[in-house]
């Protein structure tokens, strides 16, 4: 088997599990830092080994206006291309073909886009954005999905979400047909001894209406994806309708499978999540925060702009073991970053991930402990 997971303790509705891919094994809950343009801005690959990213996010719509699918395809996949050989999930590129309103273009049989870089025109169907993931190579792509505005009517979300379900099957339908042709393929298969593939993920959808998301729920389950996910949130919604939504989705999707919501949320949210039993996450906060001088700690959050820094000789965060934390001083942070200097951004986002990472990691083990009910507010 290329991919395979397992639930390995539970407390109360939290899962710590494992899943298995061609590039090596995840430990969930796991919260994966995006690196839009096969980069997390600002930090090379090796700091992100050191501060133990386990799986990466990496994403369709931009790599395929640049460098090009082709170019990724031929240096033998994006993990190659990155120096990265650790797994890697590409979202389909639908949720930034949504985010070009203006731009597009939408049908049955697919959407017609501009790019952003020189308004080119392009056309993405559920069969070529299979193709160009499957040319990218990550070990875990996304079924091609619309995702909804917000606020969407009932009939504007019902129609997207029927869609989405048909753009599903058409996603698995060419994935089946043409799954051994990732650029790794050959290799892996025969290094690990057993053809090597990777897993397609379906993605509910239904916007903002309960009844909708379960309907979803179940319906995309039939189609029988090796994992889900929960799409279509942080489109402009109440954080509390997020939430609505994702509990009203997470109880019908499979026990045995991972459970994906993309697109969420701060430090706090993300442990709210885990209590659901959401096992993997992402988001673009904690890098996009740092670069606007906003760091997470556990004493909540600092504005590193703030002239209070300004003699503050302590560390960002005394409880944080990471490299900027263990070195540099709030004074000297907020310096870099009055200064516009390029190592704040660097600095402040190697911080944030690590931040990020390591409320996942006591997550898992307050989870393996039994201790995650009662803990909650400590991890």
């Amino acid at each position: 088997m290329s991919f395979s997971f397992q639930v390995e303790a539970t407390c109360g509705a939290a899962r710590a599990g494992e899943f298995v891919t061609p590039h090596g094994v995840v430990k969930t809950p796991i919260f994966m830092p995006v690196g839009t343009l096969a980069s997390v801005k600002g930090v090379p690959q090796e700091i992100l080994e050191e501060l133990g990213v386990q799986i990466l996010l990496n994403n369709t719509y931009h790599l395929y206006l640049r460098p090009g699918v082709e170019t990724v395809r031929k240096m033998g996949g994006v993990q190659k291309f990155m120096s990265w050989d650790k797994p890697i999930l590409t979202d389909s590129g639908g949720f930034q073909v949504f985010s070009l309103s203006e731009l597009r273009k939408l049908n049955e049989d697919g959407v017609e886009f501009r790019s952003h870089i020189d308004g080119s025109s392009h056309f993405f169907s559920p069969e070529n954005s299979i193709a160009h993931e499957i040319g990218l190579g990550a070990d875990i792509i996304m079924a091609f999905d619309e995702c909804v505005e917000y606020p969407a009517d009932y009939k504007r979300a019902q129609d997207s979400m029927e869609m989405t379900l048909r753009w599903a099957q058409r996603s698995k339908n060419y994935w089946e047909s043409h799954k051994t042709e990732v650029p790794w393929y050959e290799e892996k298969t025969r290094e690990l001894g057993s053809e090597q593939t990777q897993a397609l993920f379906g993605i509910v959808q239904g916007g903002m209406y309960p009844d909708l998301r379960r309907e979803s729920a179940q319906r995309t389950v039939e189609i029988d994806f090796p994992g889900y996910a929960i799409g279509g949130l942080s489109v402009g919604e109440p954080r509390e309708k997020t939430w609505d939504m994702v509990q009203e989705t997470i109880p019908l999707l499979p026990t045995d499978k991972p459970r994906y919501v993309m697109g969420v949320g701060t430090p706090e949210e993300i442990v709210q999540y885990v209590s659901l039993g959401v096992d993997m996450m992402d988001c673009v906060l904690p890098t996009r925060a740092a670069r606007h001088g906003l760091l997470f700690t556990s004493e909540g959050k600092v504005n590193i702009k703030n002239a209070r820094y300004v003699q503050d000789d302590g560390p960002l965060d005394p409880k944080c073991g990471c490299r900027v934390c263990r070195r540099y001083s709030r004074a000297y942070l907020r310096h870099l970053y009055a200064s516009h200097e390029v190592l704040a951004q660097v600095l402040n986002t190697v911080h944030n991930l690590a931040y990020y990472l390591d409320t996942m990691k006591r997550a898992r083990e307050a989870i393996i402990l039994g201790e995650f009910a009662s803990s909650r507010s400590a991890v």
